[in-house]
């Protein structure tokens, strides 16, 4: 009864935003043992979350988020510049630890939060330039798939909120699993990204 009643009044206290804004990220890939880190592909991220009171000026903060993710090559294949890029699209769920140390003028709070993340790939898009059509890297069977959808990874933001509620903040998500399918330990595929977002906390007052 005691769980059930503190867990009421969490509730009770929490409040809900949204958050949007671009990511840039990269895919960190092995092959054969060799070490290999794309250049950066631009996206876009967005999603809710909600701010649950744990101790003074401290929050757990789960999210649901949409995230953009991949990254692109370039090759000079006999003095032909051939362009990679792999576009994979996310349902990311972050759970951070936040802790939110106010202003002592009550004008805001900084935002400081670390966790980790559980991700699943809702569709993708592989293409090569100069070869028509393109692939979904996580359709196909077992044998055929080159990624899983499953992705995990640790997640840490910095940003700041003002007492109307709107807020902005930096964040970065590092990859921890190996997502590419019957990968192991000198073959692998892993997402690394971060953003830019802009955000409002309803109720906030």
């Amino acid at each position: 009864m005691a769980a059930l009643c503190v867990a009421g009044a969490t509730f009770a206290q929490a409040t809900f935003g949204v958050k949007v804004g671009p990511s840039f990220s990269s895919v960190a890939t092995k092959s054969d043992g060799h070490k290999e880190t794309s250049k950066m592909l631009v996206g876009v991220a967005g999603g809710v979350y909600a701010n649950l009171p744990i101790a003074p000026e401290f929050y757990v903060q789960p999210s649901l988020m949409y995230e953009g993710k991949g990254g692109k090559e370039s090759t000079d294949i006999g003095g032909t510049n051939i362009d990679t890029k792999v576009r994979l699209n996310y349902l990311t769920l972050p759970i951070d630890l936040l802790f939110k140390p106010e202003m002592p003028n009550g004008s805001g709070s900084w935002i400081i939060g670390v966790g980790p993340y559980l991700g699943y790939g809702i569709s993708g898009k592989s293409s090569v330039s100069g070869v028509s059509g393109s692939t979904d890297p996580f359709k196909g069977g077992s044998d055929d798939a080159s990624l899983k959808r499953f992705d995990a990874g640790a997640n840490v933001q910095l940003g700041y909120e003002m007492a109307s509620g709107f807020n902005i903040g930096l964040n970065a998500e590092l990859g921890l699993i190996n997502a590419l399918n019957h990968g192991d330990s000198d073959n692998s595929f892993r997402n690394t990204s971060f953003g830019v977002t802009l955000g409002y906390t309803f109720g906030k007052y």
